[in-house]
């Protein structure tokens, strides 16, 4: 099965489903592009044979993914903005099935957000993963919650409270990256890990999913209403919120008034 899509691509072939970001050069996740994947994940969610998700980048991109567009951070979209970006995880949690993210180059914000939500992350030695929202003024709500259980406590709160990035080797060895190969390797590594899936049973891997998801992810759902709550309600009523996605679009250094 092969959709067409104007911001991805979408296929489902030997029980594998792949959503390939095509926004080039940095496939940043707008709304409408995002409102794309929901439409593949639901197409998805039909495919009972299905043993794993894997998102993947054009080869034309220059970055997996840099991140959510900021100009929809604006008050006017940033709530249909939110709402679509996190329908993906919501959508992801309710089909079950192993997702693996295929990472080479930047992964950074609402694109890091993605690969690291994803069972399995395969990323080529000059991948990049970083939370950079805090110079915005603005946070990561999926990051907030996932990468501390991913990574630890003390690492994700230094990478989301400074907005660093880390390499591969460092995703590799903090745990955030399950395989780091070359990039002439990456499609090889990934077959490999289809490989072993599409030996097993779908619904196996579906309950079985769910069932790591109820260990390392209770509260998920609770958690993310909560997260959403403060972003919209508290963060995005800040000065400083507006004053950060106005300077990165005027390409200027933002001025804080610390209000």
């Amino acid at each position: 099965m092969i959709s067409a899509y104007q911001n991805i691509g979408f296929a489902v072939e030997n029980r594998v489903a792949r959503i390939t970001l095509a926004r080039p050069p940095l496939n940043i996740l707008n709304i409408a592009m995002m409102g794309e994947i929901n439409d593949a994940l639901a197409k998805c969610a039909s495919q009972t044979n299905l043993v794993a998700i894997v998102f993947a980048a054009a080869r034309e991109a220059r970055a997996f993914s840099v991140g959510v567009a900021v100009d929809e951070h604006m008050e006017e979209t940033v709530r249909e903005m939110l709402e679509s970006f996190h329908s993906i995880f919501r959508a992801l949690q309710r089909i079950r099935r192993p997702t693996i993210a295929v990472v080479d180059g930047p992964a950074l914000g609402g694109g890091c957000e993605l690969a690291l939500a994803c069972d399995i992350l395969v990323a080529s030695e000059r991948a990049r993963f970083g939370q950079p929202e805090i110079k915005l003024g603005v946070f990561p709500p999926l990051g907030a919650i996932l990468l501390s259980r991913m990574i630890g406590e003390k690492k994700a709160r230094e990478l989301i409270l400074t907005g660093d990035t880390i390499d591969a080797a460092e995703g590799l060895r903090l745990g955030l990256v399950n395989h780091v190969v070359s990039p002439d390797e990456l499609e090889q590594k990934t077959e490999s890990v289809l490989g072993k899936l599409r030996e097993l049973s779908g619904v196996a891997l579906g309950i079985t999913r769910a069932a790591l998801d109820l260990g390392s992810r209770s509260g998920f759902e609770s958690a993310l209403k909560q997260v959403e709550s403060l972003y919209l309600t508290e963060l995005m009523k800040t000065e400083d919120a507006s004053e950060g996605v106005r300077a990165f679009m005027e390409k200027r250094k933002p001025e804080w008034r610390n209000k």
